[in-house]
């Protein structure tokens, strides 16, 4: 006669535990943005209770703000390694321009505009929020001041027009995301936008964005 065999239960680690946790915070806001991000949804895609996702996570808004900040600095990340490729400030910023309008981004554009809205009721989501803004600007910043140190670029203020051409990538994203259509269409305007921005020459982003 045959003894049943007894499964061996592995005990997790708190860390492990709490990667698993974070990482399934990180799936549910690719999917559906930061506003799906609850106790059960969490606890759902983990596999775990949701008293779980409580005791690991310490909160939920401290779960938000760090999948938000892990999620958008990811993507700047990303787009810093793909404009890296280019040697030239305006090959640079037409790069920097058809990365984050292309669809693939579509994910990150869902989990800011949510962060928007819910920052409002956030003080800490808002500080995230704040941090990786000012990171984005001084980026493009950066590019725009690389531009008028070789003379492709002629502009006073680099900090302020950064702010400006990042508020319209922003405005694009949101809108294509909203309306349900491709903001990808939009690099060669955004582009010929940016060169009147930067001072540029006319057709030296655009030519690039097309």
């Amino acid at each position: 006669m045959s003894t049943p065999r007894t499964r061996t239960r592995t005990r997790k680690s708190p860390q492990q535990r709490s990667g698993e946790i974070r990482d399934a915070a990180l799936a549910i806001a690719r999917e559906d943005g930061l506003s799906a991000l609850t106790l059960r949804s969490v606890a759902a895609r983990a596999g775990v209770a949701s008293g779980l996702v409580a005791h690991y996570a310490g909160s939920m808004d401290e779960l938000v703000v760090h999948t938000f900040r892990e999620l958008v600095a990811s993507e700047l990340d990303e787009v810093r390694v793909e404009v890296a490729l280019e040697d030239d400030p305006a090959a640079r910023l037409a790069r920097m321009i058809t990365t984050v309008l292309g669809s693939d981004h579509d994910d990150i554009t869902l989990v800011w505009v949510d962060a928007w809205s819910l920052g409002r009721g956030s003080a800490a989501l808002a500080v995230a929020i704040e941090e990786q803004m000012a990171a984005w600007q001084a980026f493009i910043a950066g590019i725009i001041l690389d531009g008028r140190a070789d003379g492709s670029f002629r502009t006073d203020d680099a900090q302020a027009v950064a702010w400006q051409i990042l508020a319209m990538i922003d405005g694009i994203s949101a809108h294509a995301l909203t309306r349900g259509t491709d903001a990808a269409p939009f690099a060669v305007r955004l582009a010929q936008a940016c060169e009147t921005l930067v001072g540029a020459q006319p057709g030296s982003i655009a030519g690039l964005a097309g």
